[in-house]
Formats: structure tokens, sequence, C-alpha cells
């Protein structure tokens, strides 16, 4: 399970952030079928994890947002933000659903000590394109997802 996460941590990081490695990255196995209206250049990056879906990023521009799947359809837009681009006034214009969806509710998600791949403070937002009640049904054996948790807890 660790492996597929290590490379969509390491995506997202040095698509916004500028991380380097040397290290090749291996891909999961890619579905036969592409999702619809899934854009040219994206690859899937991790298998389907529990409550979010697979993650899927544009492999030759690492600054485009990620896009996540569930059952072969789009279901979400995300983008990390570190604290420190928020502190310089960064923003992020048109940050949208794919074209033919629309988004139905956004989780934010703070990670106040950063995780693997990205061990700054940043926030974690995941702009969803499903109800958040068939959210909580995505993958229920998939990979854990230890980064979400309830609001309420620090």
């Amino acid at each position: 399970m660790l492996r597929y996460l290590t490379p969509l941590i390491f995506i997202l990081a040095s698509g916004l952030f500028a991380v380097a490695s040397a290290e090749p990255m291996a891909l999961p196995p890619q579905p036969e079928v592409r999702p619809a209206g899934m854009p040219p250049g994206y690859a899937m990056v991790s298998p389907c994890v529990a409550g979010m879906g697979e993650h899927w990023a544009n492999l030759s521009n690492l600054n485009e947002p990620i896009y996540g799947t569930w059952q072969g359809s789009p279901i979400f837009t995300e983008i990390m933000v570190p604290l420190t681009a928020l502190q310089n006034g960064v923003s992020f214009d048109d940050l949208r659903a794919l074209p033919g969806y629309h988004i139905d509710h956004v989780d934010l998600e703070f990670e106040p000590r950063g995780h693997a791949g990205m061990m700054v403070p940043h926030y974690d937002l995941h702009a969803y394109y499903i109800s958040a009640a068939l959210q909580q049904r995505i993958c229920p054996d998939g990979i854990p997802n230890s980064a979400l948790k309830p609001a309420s807890q620090p």
C-alpha cells in the first residue's frame, strides 16, 4: 500500500512546491479505460484511497490540479497549499470541476506537521463532485487515509 501512496505524495509535493528527486516514480497499474473527461497527460498515481478514490496527476505538468476518480468517473479536484504560499499571498485562480461536472462540497484538511513527501504545514483541498454521503462510501476496503480526521480533532 505505501508504495502507491509515496509516488502520489511526491507528485503532489513536486508539482506545486518544486520538490526535487532523482528517484523514478513507479505508477500503479493503469485502468484499461480512462475515466470520461480526464485530460490528456494525466495518469493514475494511486489506487483507491478509502473515502477519496483514485488520484490522477498530469505527469508532464505537475503544476496542474490533481483529479480523483471512483468507479471510472471523476469525483474531485485537489490542490495542496503550504502555509508559506498563503502567507506570501499566492492565489489559485480558476480552480474548478472538470468540464461536465460541478462541485458539490469542499473538504479542507490542515496538516500541521505535513506528511511524507511534504513535510511542511499545508492544507489539502478536495473539491468533490459527489455528495458527502456518497464520498463516505468510496472504497471502504481501499488504502486507509490516516490524514483524514474529524474536524474536532487537532
